[in-house]
């Protein structure tokens, strides 16, 4: 049987990079990666593409011959750019996915992922679900630029899938975190730069960004992987929406003392309400994702925290980060 292709763009980044991990044990598959500015993944069992995803000419030219493509490519940040330089998140964005998604039409790709998030989605104390999203409600104002960039994706998939020939999925995801995530503090998300602040502490003391009492649902990274393995071998219909996070929440001040308990040390936290911080409360209803793709989380938050720390301290140094 003739392999399927795959192609996962942005494979050098945090979820593209899991991704990759996942698909290498598989057999039955040949596997592709974009990378552009990013140092290239080494694994011999995947076959590294050099593009600029801005470009129409490259994005045609890695594109060409898919069966699948993984859309992970994202020009992402933490809470600092988020408040103070909302429009990096728009442009790029918008374009990437304009380009890979209409070369995809014109390549008859079968299937593409796209990753979208839950910013589009207003504060909520119950859990959420995709029809939940409220489009004559105000999007959370820091997320305001990204927010609609996403939300004006989703329909771009929509209606490629409209078009006929290949069959979309949308994974609203919630706030993931493990290996390979961003931990340098100018960029990382609040668990990443968590991490970080605990693991090089010296001092007894870390200032954490905001008041502490935001909540986050939060999902480790490869029960987000194995929702695309499924979808990619159950999914019917031309396009699907679903939500994709634990169902669970938990503040920033509860996960960060977490980390502390779990690092073993003796650490004072500060919190900064001057700081960037998103001011922000979600939980997602996951039941679509259980109902349509036989999915659900399987690793526990304390779990994570552990397994991620330990990638950590094997694969991070220092000097880099601070």
């Amino acid at each position: 049987m003739k392999k399927k292709k795959i192609l996962i763009c942005g494979a050098t980044g945090f979820i593209g990079n899991n991704i990759a991990e996942y698909f290498v044990a598989k057999p039955d598959v040949e596997l592709f990666g974009t990378y552009f500015r990013a140092k290239p993944l080494s694994n011999p069992r995947i076959k590294m593409l050099k593009a600029d995803l801005t470009n129409q000419d490259d994005v045609n030219r890695i594109v060409v011959g898919m069966d699948i493509i993984i859309q992970a490519a994202a020009v992402t940040s933490g809470a600092k750019d988020i408040v103070n330089r909302p429009y990096y998140h728009v442009t790029d964005n918008a374009i990437i996915n304009s380009l890979i998604f209409r070369a995809a039409f014109e390549h008859k790709v079968s299937h593409v992922v796209f990753f979208s998030c839950t910013v589009i989605y207003q504060s909520s104390d119950i859990p959420v679900k995709e029809i939940d999203l409220d489009l004559n409600e105000e999007i959370y104002e820091n997320y305001f630029g990204i927010g609609w960039t996403k939300i004006y994706i989703e329909k771009m998939c929509e209606f490629y899938s409209r078009l006929g020939g290949t069959k979309y999925t949308v994974l609203r995801h919630s706030n993931i975190y493990g290996p390979h995530d961003k931990y340098d503090l100018e960029k990382s998300h609040v668990f990443g730069a968590t991490m970080t602040k605990v693991l090089t502490n010296k001092d007894g003391k870390i200032v954490v960004w905001g008041a502490g009492d935001e909540a986050r649902d939060l999902l480790y990274v490869k029960d987000l992987v194995d929702c695309v393995g499924l979808v990619m071998e159950k999914q019917a219909a031309d396009f699907e929406l679903v939500n994709v996070g634990s169902g669970t929440i938990i503040s920033v001040r509860e996960l960060v003392q977490k980390i502390i308990n779990y690092s073993g040390k003796n650490i004072n936290v500060v919190y900064d309400k001057n700081k960037p911080n998103i001011k922000t409360k979600l939980c997602l209803d996951i039941n679509k994702a259980k109902e349509l793709f036989g999915w659900s989380p399987n690793v526990s938050l304390d779990e994570g925290i552990k397994m991620t720390m330990e990638w950590y301290k094997t694969n991070i140094k220092d000097e880099v980060l601070v």
